[in-house]
């Protein structure tokens, strides 16, 4: 897992609630497992106007040009803004999977699913909570004619606009020092490679037949 760095990003609006885990990622898509291909197909239901299957070539897909991916002031963005309960649905992790692919580092709202909110920590993407009423603020700036460009400053945990506001948001000390230094439960695991190791040499003293000798 990458490290996460501060970000300067514009801010893809999506003013949807309840947004399910599998309008972020159907579940035809779902046959994969390796972590990796699933940008194109995010949102795919509501970004394409025809029937999404694995392994489809999205380039001549005919596009839904009212769908907010689509719009050309949002393009490159690292940034989601979305309603309450985003991510609610089923557990699939596939979904924080085709958010990071297609870009997104950051996404923000008033409230999030549990489980999508802890898979987002464990593949690298930032989730912040904020109130209603600043996410409404949010909105309104970043539907403007120019999109709003925003600096998420994690180490600080402050939110930077371009016009000077400053927002603070809180996250747990222990998943803010995992998302800096890139790790995720196996990075974890490793740092402690050694004594993983040294376990292993006395059991295999002690108890050979535990390893068919």
């Amino acid at each position: 897992m990458e490290a996460f760095k501060t970000i300067t990003s514009v801010v893809t609006p999506l003013d949807r609630a309840n947004v399910d885990t599998d309008a972020i990622i159907p579940k035809q898509f779902l046959k994969s497992i390796k972590r990796a291909g699933f940008g194109p197909y995010l949102f795919d239901e509501w970004r394409y106007l025809d029937h999404g299957e694995p392994d489809m070539d999205c380039s001549n897909r005919p596009l839904n040009e009212e769908f907010v991916l689509n719009d050309a002031r949002y393009q490159g963005s690292s940034v989601l803004l979305a309603r309450d309960n985003f991510g609610c649905g089923s557990s699939r992790e596939h979904a924080p999977w085709a958010l990071e692919d297609y870009g997104f580092k950051v996404v923000i709202a008033p409230s999030f699913a549990d489980i999508f909110f802890n898979n987002c920590f464990k593949n690298g993407i930032l989730p912040i909570k904020l109130d209603d009423a600043v996410i409404d603020g949010l909105f309104e700036k970043a539907q403007q004619a120019e999109a709003l460009s925003i600096t998420v400053d994690l180490e600080n945990q402050i939110l930077r606009l371009t016009d000077g506001e400053e927002i603070s948001f809180e996250v747990d000390e222990f998943r803010k020092h995992c998302l800096l230094e890139g790790l995720d439960d196996i990075g974890l695991t490793l740092q402690h490679a050694d004594e993983i190791r040294d376990f292993e040499a006395k059991r295999r003293e002690t108890a050979p037949w535990v390893f068919g000798g």
